[in-house]
């Protein structure tokens, strides 16, 4: 399963890829590929999903230069490439410091 360090290092060198659904939610929310690369540099794992429905994944919590939060659920199986499951700007009526659910 992939770690976060190569997570990260494959966020950063843009050596990511986007499902369909996450292609199309990026496109609707205005997420660049740049923000994609600048998160990489501090994202942290919120949520692990070691039995989800097609591969293991994660949730990733990160911010773009002009401290913009997104999240970021991605695939943890082993390859040269992240695939990235879908994206978003955490809404805060939902999360607590970005980081955890609110009940």
């Amino acid at each position: 399963m992939k770690d976060l360090e190569e997570i990260r290092k494959q966020l950063q060198s843009g050596r990511f890829e986007l499902t369909r659904h996450a292609l199309k939610r990026q496109v609707e929310r205005n997420i660049s590929r740049n923000d994609i690369r600048e998160i990489g540099e501090n994202v942290v794992v919120i949520e692990d999903y070691p039995d989800d429905k097609y591969s293991p994944s994660c949730l990733l919590l990160g911010f773009t230069k002009t401290k913009r939060a997104l999240h970021i659920q991605v695939s943890r199986i082993e390859s040269d490439t992240s695939k990235i499951i879908t994206l978003y700007e955490p809404n805060q009526d939902e999360w607590i410091e970005y980081k955890i659910r609110r009940s």
